[in-house]
């Protein structure tokens, strides 16, 4: 522990935000504090039914001391041996098909004219560098190590910064899911140290890092509207190769048969999907490769000289600005670079690696050569360049695969749009959809239905109104190049305060990549006129409500902070053993009532919201108290075993129940009541097993004695338990509705207006849950925020 960071821990990581003035909401989260001398003193300043400074035990009265054992956090998957080339090899159906399709237009998007020999060897080295510096040295080999515990994305690495850096709030009943990494100041070198200070001290700085994450979310979002819609396009405008006598309406209406197809296939899952789809993807390589070999021999192999950079950087000179505008052309043949990156959860690092390096890269590599060689010799064919270069024969085989791989292509970016809409909702930027896990071996493969559909329409939408791919291209590369300098300046961060490597090795690499993406997107904001502006304002949108919705989650759980305390604020036992409220409240009595009431629990920590309300405005409790709370666990499934875990707290009759669960496992149902009783009465159990007697000086385990004899009976709490269990069983769930607090501005009352209706309109629904109707009790209760 040093001066500089005085709420570092002794083992040099930190579970605790270190400045209070900025992150006391997670300092009203009890359990990611550790004082040695057993109590907590908390200040709050949001409302004035609190007392100012608080001072509680933080034994486990309130707390279960199991909660945040460590296989509760997320881990990354590791695959090796055959296992990982079967991964590998079905990343090839999900990952590629975006960047691996790029050959279908990337010549076509760049020229405007036949291209001359140098022109063309100029481009081409433009693409070949593209390839080698922005997917394979940057992405393939750097940017993936930045995952978030197996997860990518730009939003991905925002979350991970956040977990090493003081940069962002956190909802205190979700804190102890959080696994706090922060190094101690001694760990980093002295500029790092200066910068992590100045960055967490500057509040401007802080927000630009989480209006970045948002935007490179939402700008992949709306790629995922043009993608699929600018790969299938390009596929069956291949018909007119064969076919010029068919109509532009029937390739947009075979175009959006397809897309609704694709869309429709979506909820048997990324594990069954790549059965086919990596295949089909793996063949397109394999028929881009073969033709590149074979125009390479029989035309022009001295393109080979393309990969000499001194090209690139030549067609740049000669052409000045106009090669500039091109490279808005070049950049569409690593589009689907940044959801490679955001499609690491569902596969992992060594399987892209494998994949990318050990086929794909190759393959492309000699693709973009073949394209060259044939149009050096036939410079018209640079407006079609693969169907043109195909040879005589193959023209067909090549249309039928170039299909099955377009409807592929569209499937990286889909994923990638289920993958970060998962992480923001994760970290409360938006609303909680459903989220289906595909796969019981793969965490990280999910299906968002309602995502899914949303982008069906507006991708058909998006297909019919820009009805070329020239159009669609100009909309895409913009948002493709914001995501790629956004993951720049992240992956520098995570290197400096992460990787702890010292911030003078991590200035020039980000420099020089942060100039080549710069390059590439000044030349595409050139297309905001003709068609980039969609995908920007679209994506502009979206970031809005994200930010909306996270404003207004900060604010609600100010509101909810009076509620952040233990039991025995709320409730004291008098002499005669009976229950009353606490001085604050009034000492009000409380009167018993009959039956089993469990208290649905959102923190599994503290007290929760439903019980402090019941209590404190209806004055009674249920003879026996059970608070429920429902643990998510990213694993397909928890053993019996390790489930429930069971405490008591300091109320009589008041226990704590933790019920942990994976994604394939299924909690709550109609017998939920007898199966939690059950979980209690085991507890019991257990305590009176463990509780040790002494007689003399022997030690008797297991039992109660009475006159120096063993009392076998049935203790007192099981007895009330099952008859409270026979009476009947309540379950109490809350329902806190908000309003606007009278004083507040109409501007910030806009905000929390628009917030409160989309959290009225999205909310889960009592009756959504498998709970016998007669025994639900909802608690309404109201909050003003500001």
């Amino acid at each position: 522990m040093t001066a500089q960071d005085p709420c570092e821990s002794p083992d040099r990581r930190i579970k605790f935000d270190e400045n209070a003035s900025r992150y006391e909401l997670a300092a009203l989260s009890l359990t990611q504090t550790n004082h040695s001398d057993g109590f907590v003193n908390i200040r709050s300043r949001y409302g004035s039914r609190r007392p100012s400074t608080a001072i509680y035990p933080t034994d486990n009265e309130d707390e279960d001391p199991n909660l945040r054992n460590a296989g509760d956090f997320r881990q990354p998957q590791a695959f090796s041996g055959w296992s990982l080339m079967k991964l590998s090899f079905q990343s090839l159906g999900v990952i590629y098909g975006d960047i691996g399709t790029s050959p279908l237009y990337v010549f076509s998007s760049t020229f405007v004219e036949p291209p001359t020999k140098q022109d063309l060897v100029g481009v081409l080295s433009l693409v070949l560098w593209a390839l080698i510096l922005m997917v394979t040295t940057k992405y393939v080999l750097i940017v993936l190590y930045a995952d978030n515990d197996g997860e990518g994305g730009t939003f991905s690495t925002y979350s991970l910064l956040s977990r090493y850096m003081n940069i962002t709030n956190r909802d205190p009943r979700e804190a102890s899911l959080v696994q706090m990494k922060r190094f101690a100041t001694g760990d980093l070198e002295s500029p790092g140290r200066n910068l992590r200070r100045g960055i967490e001290a500057s509040k401007f700085i802080r927000t630009v890092l989480k209006v970045i994450g948002v935007f490179a979310v939402t700008m992949v979002l709306a790629d995922g509207l043009l993608t699929p819609a600018q790969s299938v396009l390009g596929a069956i405008q291949g018909i007119q190769v064969a076919a010029p006598s068919i109509s532009k309406s029937t390739i947009i209406g075979v175009t959006d048969a397809i897309l609704i197809i694709l869309f429709l296939i979506q909820p048997f899952g990324i594990s069954k999907l790549s059965v086919v789809f990596a295949p089909i993807i793996a063949l397109w390589l394999g028929f881009n490769a073969a033709f590149g070999i074979y125009n390479l021999v029989k035309y022009d192999a001295t393109v080979f000289k393309a990969f000499y950079p001194y090209y690139a950087f030549d067609y740049l000179i000669r052409h000045k600005e106009q090669g500039w505008r091109h490279l808005g052309g070049v950049l569409l043949a690593f589009t689907g670079v940044e959801a490679l990156f955001a499609d690491l959860g569902a596969f992992s690092r060594r399987a892209i690696q494998v994949s990318w390096l050990g086929y794909v890269f190759p393959c492309l590599l000699i693709t973009y050569s073949g394209q060259a060689a044939f149009i050096s010799e036939h410079p018209e064919a640079y407006s079609n360049p693969f169907f043109n270069a195909a040879p005589p024969g193959t023209l067909y085989p090549a249309l039928v695969v170039a299909i099955l791989a377009a409807i592929v292509a569209s499937q990286a970016i889909i994923t990638a749009s289920f993958q970060l809409l998962a992480q923001v909702m994760k970290l409360s930027y938006f609303p909680q959809f459903k989220i289906v896990h595909t796969s019981k071996v793969h965490h990280g493969q999910l299906y968002i239905p309602m995502a899914n559909w949303l982008l069906m329409i507006g991708t058909v939408l998006v297909a019919s109104i820009y009805n070329n791919t020239t159009s669609l291209g100009n909309a895409y590369g913009v948002c493709v190049m914001f995501v790629t300098f956004f993951d720049t300046l992240m992956v520098s961060l995570v290197a400096v305060f992460v990787w702890r490597i010292r911030p003078v090795l991590v200035v020039l690499p980000w420099l020089f990549f942060a100039a080549v993406d710069g390059t590439f997107l000044s030349s595409a904001l050139t297309k905001v006129p003709d068609g980039a502006w969609f995908t920007l304002t679209l994506a502009a949108v979206l970031a809005c409500v994200f930010l909306l919705w996270r404003f207004g989650k900060e604010q609600q759980w100010r509101s909810e902070a009076e509620d952040r305390y233990p039991t025995s604020h709320f409730v004291t036992r008098m002499q005669d053993g009976n229950l009353r409220l606490s001085d604050f409240y009034q000492s009000t009595p409380l009167t018993q009532i009959s039956g089993l009431g469990i208290f649905f629990d959102k923190a599994g920590e503290t007290t929760p919201t439903v019980f402090s309300q019941f209590i404190t405005k209806l004055t009674c409790f249920p003879e026996v108290m059970v608070f429920f709370h429902l643990r998510p666990l990213d694993r397909p499934t928890v053993s019996a075993e390790e489930r429930y875990t069971v405490s008591r707290l300091a109320i009589p009759n008041c226990y704590r129940v933790v019920a942990r669960y994976g994604f394939n496992d299924e909690v709550i149902s109609l017998d939920l009541g007898m199966v939690i009783c059950d979980q209690v009465r085991r507890f019991i159990a257990s305590e009176v097993s463990k509780r040790e007697a002494t007689i003399g000086d022997q030690t008797i385990t297991g039992a109660n004695m009475v006159n120096g004899h063993m009392d076998n009976t049935v203790p007192d709490d099981i007895i009330l338990l099952d008859q409270a269990f026979q009476r009947k069983v309540l379950f109490i769930t809350g329902k806190g509705q908000m309003k606007i607090r009278q004083q507040t501005n109409w501007a910030r009352a806009g905000l929390l207006w628009a917030f409160l209706w989309i959290r009225d309109n999205t909310r889960n629904r009592i009756a959504n849950l498998r709970l016998p109707p007669s025994g639900i009790v909802e608690v309404g209760f109201l909050r003003e925020i500001s």
